[in-house]
């Protein structure tokens, strides 16, 4: 019989005597050499956009750190440590540091560093080195796409934006137009969550609603009076003293009963930081839907806007509801779709809605805050910094004639609270689950 070698060896004759068969027309050709030489210009112009990202980084660390008489830092360290991540099919992230302290990265920079680590493995060290000044940069030859959503392409982040002054208490001076603040809507929830408050707080809604009618209806006593329904005891021995004592007695000796109009215009300014997740973010919006329910029975004007921020060229108020909206259904899908963001950056927030109230004519203008922490942000807006920013910001909305208030579920409120807003400013309330049924009463007490 054939052995296993003469059929092998049968085999290798055959095939030697066959021919490939002949391309079709759709068939591609793999050329290695053009492949290589693909990667790499995309590899080049990857790195120089890389660079240029670190090079604005770069800057925006350095604006927020620097102090009085530091030197400038001429070669920022940027670094990248690999991160245990089962989600990813490497099974690790890169993630991106400065000076040891990890650096949110626009999209641009994250869609770079999952590409350069695709190709190469890791972050070069050659990568991690900012962009020089005269270095060509390829963004600025690409025609930029504006995206309210991505404020880091060029310079775009200051078109069509408010520009505000922010407050460096370690040179006693403002940074001019440092903050680029945008409004924008709040993508609309649910109802199911305001039919589930009114559900849930149905009875109490009833009370607050009697409550405020009250003190919509309420006589106001007025004193010393040139005439009126009773004599005012305080006036009457004020006068008698100084009839005694020479001086001309005074003829307004009198009390009255006058009904007068309220005339008050309140801003609520929501705190929509990602620190706010979970339930204090439900107790906010509960809170929300209670004071909307019942202020529309008192009649008083009112405005809710959301606030967060990410550095300062991401500066976000989000419109809930306008001076000039009324409250309905558009108004509490809203409500529903206040969600978490970024962090706590409040000087910004306090001016922009200082000068929305600025243009409501009203006797009583109040700033009502609604947050769960100190300011802060992840650049250096945090600690001191973010603390007198803030007190500043409240001080120039009280020389405009605007009472800001604070009602805050931060239990080391008060540590800083007593400073921005003064002793008498603010509520502390210690436990979340009370936020919705103690907002509407502090409410109550300020504009009585």
């Amino acid at each position: 019989g054939t052995t296993v070698d003469e059929v092998l060896a049968a085999t290798e004759q055959h095939l030697a005597t066959l021919s490939p068969p002949s391309p079709r027309c759709f068939q591609g050709v793999l050329d290695v050499a053009a492949v290589a030489e693909t990667q790499a210009a995309r590899l080049a112009c990857e790195k120089k956009e890389f660079r240029h990202v670190l090079r604005k980084l770069a800057d925006e660390m350095k604006g927020v750190r620097e102090k009085p008489g530091a030197p400038d830092i001429e070669q920022p360290r940027f670094e990248t440590r690999k991160l245990s991540d089962p989600d990813h099919p490497e099974g690790h992230r890169v993630e991106l540091t400065f000076d040891g302290e990890p650096v949110p990265v626009p999209d641009i920079a994250h869609r770079l560093t999952t590409s350069i680590v695709q190709d190469l493995g890791e972050i070069p060290d050659e990568y991690l080195t900012p962009a020089g000044d005269g270095e060509y940069d390829p963004a600025l030859f690409r025609e930029e796409e504006e995206d309210p959503d991505d404020v880091w392409k060029g310079t775009y982040h200051e078109k069509g934006a408010f520009l505000y002054n922010e407050w460096d208490y370690r040179r006693q001076h403002y940074r001019k137009n440092w903050c680029a603040v945008r409004e924008k809507d709040v993508t609309p929830g649910e109802p199911d969550f305001y039919r589930t408050t009114l559900h849930k707080y149905g009875g109490f809604i009833k009370h607050l609603r009697k409550t405020f009618e009250a003190m919509r209806d309420e006589d106001r006593l007025l004193k010393r009076q040139v005439y009126g329904d009773d004599v005012d005891i305080d006036a009457l021995v004020e006068a008698l003293a100084d009839s005694r004592d020479g001086s001309e007695m005074s003829d307004r000796l009198f009390q009255r009963m006058h009904r007068t109009e309220r005339n008050i215009a309140v801003c609520f300014m929501v705190d929509m930081s990602g620190s706010t997740r979970g339930w204090i973010n439900e107790a906010e919006r509960e809170s929300l839907i209670l004071l909307a329910e019942t202020l529309e029975t008192l009649g008083d004007r009112y405005a809710i806007y959301g606030f967060s921020g990410m550095a300062r060229k991401k500066c976000e108020i989000f419109r809930i509801k306008t001076f000039d909206e009324t409250y309905g259904d558009e108004v509490r899908a809203r409500i529903s779709g206040i969600t978490p963001q970024d962090y706590t950056r409040m000087g910004f927030a306090i001016r922009h809605l200082s000068r929305i109230l600025n243009d409501i004519e009203a006797r009583t203008r109040i700033l009502i805050t609604l947050s769960d922490g100190k300011p802060d942000d992840y650049d250096s807006y945090r600690g001191e910094y973010g603390i007198e920013d803030t007190r500043r910001a409240l001080i120039e909305a009280r020389r405009a004639g605007i009472h800001p208030y604070c009602i805050t579920i931060d239990r080391e409120a008060r540590d800083y609270l007593p400073h921005m807003y003064g002793p008498a400013a603010y509520t502390l309330i210690d436990e979340v689950r009370k936020l919705p049924l103690k907002v509407s009463d502090i409410y109550r007490r300020l504009t009585t």
